[in-house]
């Protein structure tokens, strides 16, 4: 063993002890609660998605003609083709909700005010990201939600002032949507989109490491600091291991469904997006088409430059926490709308 373990340091000449030296700083004692410790939730999830997403595509076939039927194969005809589907739905799910989590829970405890305006915004950026997965692989079923799904999203990306018409022919392949489409959906979702994820998730945890977490005054009993190896790795561990057994049990459960195939000829009755798209989609019903898209558009823009506004609501009402106060009004009517479109 001690000849194995020379031969590895010559090969690999790394100082494990300046390496923990270097990585094992104190963590604020707050991030022992989950609710503060969200940040590895959602990379725990991605890492589910990308195994159990090159397993799906060994037989997923991103053709109109054969998607169907090729998800049909994975839910049906695979060995526990149903349940790797499921754990993957159910992991893009899981992390659209921890990243929406994350990003109230770093609002509502300040964490994006100075120094750490620019974490704030790859934040934002990785939540887009997150939310554009979502949607580009629920469109990658090809059934009759899922398509028609498509064809409002491309009517609302050709609803945005100048740039409209020109994003949603790239996007479609075309006038109308059609077989490009699904090509340039499954580039998207298997490709560009998990690329970029990657990279806002490293440069967002390089800027965490550069500024620091934002420390909270601990509660009674908590130590205001505590290691990073091995106390909160293996929190982290831990609460990787929950997130493993729930996506077991929701799978098992609430197995990923199919529905009918994608008929470009017959429009379904109620055409409605996946569930993190509710509000969006209610706020369009109650606007026109263009001020709808506006207000969604000018709505994501607020949320990245927030950092800027706080800075002139704490000038203007210095003893006041106004950006709370417009924080739980946003977060209010989002889930207002939610509920409003889920249960309509």
């Amino acid at each position: 063993m001690s000849a194995i373990g020379a031969w590895l340091k010559t090969r690999f000449p790394i100082d494990v002890d300046r390496l923990r030296a270097v990585t094992d700083e104190p963590i604020p004692g707050h991030l022992k609660r989950w609710w503060f410790a969200l940040g590895g939730t959602p990379a725990y999830l991605f890492a589910v998605q990308i195994v159990t997403g090159i397993l799906l595509l060994f037989y997923y076939v991103p053709e109109p003609g054969r998607a169907y039927d090729s998800v049909a194969e994975i839910t049906s005809g695979v060995r526990f083709g149903w349940w790797l589907r499921s754990i993957h739905k159910w992991a893009a799910t899981g992390m659209i909700v921890a990243v929406c989590l994350h990003t109230i829970r770093v609002f509502f405890t300040g964490a994006y005010r100075k120094p750490r305006e620019l974490t704030w915004v790859v934040g934002c950026m990785l939540l887009f990201a997150t939310l554009t997965a979502g949607l580009t692989g629920y469109s990658l079923v090809y059934e009759q939600l899922s398509y028609w799904g498509t064809t409002v999203t491309s009517n609302l990306v050709a609803a945005v002032p100048v740039l409209g018409g020109t994003l949603a022919r790239f996007l479609r392949g075309g006038a109308e949507v059609g077989p490009a489409t699904l090509t340039r959906f499954f580039v998207l979702h298997v490709a560009i989109v998990p690329g970029a994820i990657a990279t806002l998730a490293m440069l967002h945890l390089a800027l965490v490491r550069a500024h620091g977490v934002t420390e909270l005054e601990p509660r009674r009993g908590e130590p205001r600091t505590f290691p990073l190896i091995p106390d909160h790795v293996l929190t982290e561990l831990s609460i990787a291991l929950v997130l493993m057994i729930a996506l077991n049990v929701l799978a098992i459960l609430l197995p990923a469904e199919l529905g009918e195939r994608a008929s470009p000829t017959a429009t379904p009755e109620h055409i409605r997006p996946e569930w993190y798209f509710y509000f969006a989609f209610r706020w369009l019903k109650l606007t026109s088409l263009r001020m709808g898209v506006l207000g969604v558009g000018v709505a994501a823009a607020i949320m990245v430059v927030w950092p800027a506004i706080d800075v002139v609501l704490r000038r203007l009402s210095p003893r006041r926490e106004l950006s709370v106060l417009f924080g739980a009004a946003a977060v209010l009517a989002v889930v207002a709308l939610t509920l409003w479109e889920a249960l309509a």
